[in-house]
């Protein structure tokens, strides 16, 4: 591998790690936020929900922004919107709490849907590879969110507020490492995005859709609400974070060998089906026996929840030509797909203030994985219509 294309590969990683932790540091610290700021658990669940209804509204301005000013120009910009989202978010208030939630989830949704792209753009004969590296990188940043927020803050001293702002620093040296390629010479799209209306009309696109509709909204459920389970069933804060941690780390071990082995195959039913199950069995393992080896259900949800999205991700860039194409599908499956997602968490709430427990927020959430497993079957074979 030339210099050049290490250091191209090193400032994905990097800009990938930033994709996750403004959403993924929120679930360790819900219970300070919830105290602070005077939520609801529906209101505490709100905020994952605006962050990902944001990365399904907003994915659409991803293809725009990279047909103006090129992929990896775009992928500068988020970052840099990144940062200070997560600033705006830690400042005093529920409107800037819920605002800043919103530019961070802006900035990632932009990012999730333009990633695919860069991928396909710049190592077109190596997406699995590459696939697998980043979304490594992208779970990884996860789960170190997960973990190191309460030893941070205690650590530190400086509560929730600036613990959560300390997110915004690895956007900024993303930004600072991809600044070399993102004013360098920028790839001109071969033949624009393919027009969205006959997106909209391939029965691909919606299968695809679904599919990372309903994984995501498995995958929020938990990420959103997972400490907190833990903690209600009686186990301290920092073992609930570093539970998430481990399902966020076993993520990791699934992105990297999924995408790589699932990429020779003309099929991928048969990985999306095995993931799904073993989803299935993370959540009934929490809803059964929260506090009877959870490290067990944590490490099988994440490698069920890790190979999800793995697939989806490397699904959407097989399925289309170019770079172009890729970012349109994506746009297209993401957008759709988080709106969907975003019901999640806060449904999860609202059946946890109703019910005043966790069986039927974790019974619903079974039944969405159920779903997934369906439309995720359906979405994995090699239909190119």
């Amino acid at each position: 591998m030339s210099l050049r294309s290490a250091l191209l590969v090193a400032g994905l990683v990097l800009a990938a790690l930033n994709m996750r932790p403004a959403i993924a540091g929120v679930s360790p610290l819900l219970d300070q936020i919830m105290t602070d700021v005077g939520l609801t658990p529906a209101g505490g669940g709100a905020i994952t929900t605006v962050m990902v209804v944001c990365l399904g509204l907003f994915g659409p301005v991803a293809p725009l922004l990279a047909r103006r000013i090129g992929l990896d120009r775009t992928l500068l910009v988020a970052l840099l919107i990144l940062a200070a989202g997560v600033v705006v978010r830690s400042l005093d208030g529920a409107p800037a709490l819920y605002t800043g939630a919103a530019v961070a989830g802006t900035a990632i949704a932009i990012m999730n849907v333009i990633m695919p792209g860069v991928v396909k753009q710049h190592f077109p004969t190596k997406a699995g590879v590459l696939t697998s590296i980043y979304v490594s990188a992208l779970v990884g940043g996860a789960a170190a969110a997960s973990a190191l927020m309460i030893p941070l803050e205690r650590l530190t001293g400086y509560g929730w507020r600036g613990v959560s702002a300390l997110v915004a620093l690895p956007a900024v040296a993303a930004a600072l490492l991809w600044l070399p390629q993102a004013f360098g010479r920028q790839v001109a799209p071969a033949n624009g995005p393919r027009p969205f209306a006959a997106l909209m009309r391939s029965p691909l696109t919606w299968k695809l859709t679904a599919f990372m509709g309903i994984q995501s909204l498995t995958f929020y459920v938990m990420l959103a609400w997972l400490p907190t389970i833990f903690l209600e069933a009686g186990i301290p804060a920092e073992h609930a974070g570093f539970l998430l941690a481990i399902s966020n780390l076993s993520q990791v071990a699934a992105t990297l060998a999924v995408p790589v082995h699932a990429e020779r195959k003309k099929s991928q039913a048969g990985h999306v089906a095995a993931a799904a199950l073993l989803t299935i069995v993370g959540y009934v393992g929490v809803l059964l026996a929260p506090t009877t080896v959870p490290w067990l259900w944590m490490i099988v949800l994440g490698v069920g929840q890790g190979a999800s999205l793995a697939l989806a991700l490397l699904i959407i860039t097989l399925r289309a030509p170019d770079p172009s194409s890729v970012t349109a599908l994506s746009a297209v499956a993401q957008s759709v797909g988080y709106v969907l997602a975003a019901l999640g968490p806060l449904l999860i709430g609202i059946l946890r203030q109703v019910s005043g427990g966790w069986t039927l927020p974790l019974l619903a959430g079974l039944v969405a994985c159920v779903v997934q497993l369906v439309v995720g079957v359906r979405a994995g074979r090699p239909l190119l219509s």
